[in-house]
């Protein structure tokens, strides 16, 4: 009986084939910036670059750094952000659907959970209700200084006049 070997993996893989074909054929010849050193920097101490490009690119193309977490961490700040800016809904209402849309999405992500096991918690619509509440009345009572502060000042009294006396003629019999 004869073993049989696995197949032998060669070190170029044929990405690097397309691209050394490709260099012979000249279709990197006339590309802007050939033979200037590219402009990256170490990502990490170890050098990985890959890191430091995809954060540059993120940054070229306006795409926010959360956009790349993964989906539990990036619910996570979801309901760090709510429980933040809370205060900043016009009603009650705004402040429940808010908290049930997220809730939503969090159910949903537990169902069939990918990436890392991070545990997310569900949001308590009644502690944003509560923010909301506390912010609205703040902003009651600043909206009530300033108008206070915006009024003008009550008028003094102005100096008594002197009273003129009319007499009445007295009519002489």
């Amino acid at each position: 009986m004869t073993e049989r070997k696995p197949p032998q993996m060669k070190f170029q893989t044929w990405i690097d084939q397309q691209v050394a074909d490709a260099e012979r054929r000249g279709v990197f010849d006339d590309l802007p910036g050939k033979g200037k050193p590219l402009n990256i920097k170490p990502g990490a101490p170890d050098g990985d670059y890959g890191q430091a490009w995809l954060r540059d690119y993120a940054q070229r193309e306006g795409v926010p750094a959360e956009e790349m977490l993964p989906t539990p961490l990036r619910l996570r700040r979801e309901v760090e952000r709510l429980a933040e800016t809370a205060g900043e809904f016009r009603s009650e209402a705004e402040v429940r659907e808010a908290a049930a849309d997220l809730n939503r999405r969090i159910v949903e992500w537990r169902r069939i959970p990918l990436g890392p096991p991070v545990h997310v918690r569900l949001v308590n619509a009644d502690d944003l209700v509560d923010r909301w509440r506390a912010a609205s009345r703040a902003r009651e009572a600043a909206g009530r200084a300033a108008r206070a502060a915006a009024a003008p000042p009550p008028a003094e009294p102005a100096a008594p006049r002197a009273r003129r006396r009319w007499l009445r003629r007295r009519e002489q019999p």
